[in-house]
């Protein structure tokens, strides 16, 4: 997608402090941070949201799911962290690009807003 923030990321045109990349994903540090760890695991191939997840491009996500537990092992988050997505304006997602927060490094709120 031209105008996608992440697909800029993705194709080199805007930097990131990539945490982890393979051929699949990229995973790197949000700008705003909303927990001391906070990093977006996105899928290099452009999904709008979740609704978007068919059996065409599920296994990408099952790899994110696989990759997230390592990349959390190496960020020191073995008490605990949260994965998160928003899928569509009403729940809160801003950019229309699939991605994953994992959030960590504290003790997280429990209470949903």
């Amino acid at each position: 997608m031209d105008n996608c923030i992440f697909c800029k990321i993705v194709n080199g045109e805007i930097p990131s402090s990539k945490v982890y990349e393979d051929d699949k994903i990229l995973a790197f540090k949000d700008l705003n941070p909303m927990a001391p760890v906070h990093i977006l695991f996105i899928p290099k191939e452009h999904i709008c949201c979740a609704d978007k997840i068919d059996e065409t491009n599920s296994s990408v996500v099952a790899h994110i799911f696989e990759v997230i537990p390592k990349v959390a092992k190496e960020l020191g988050l073995e008490d605990g962290y949260r994965v998160v997505t928003n899928c569509k304006e009403q729940a809160g997602q801003t950019v229309f690009h699939l991605h994953f927060h994992l959030l960590g490094g504290a003790v997280l709120n429990t209470t949903l807003a």
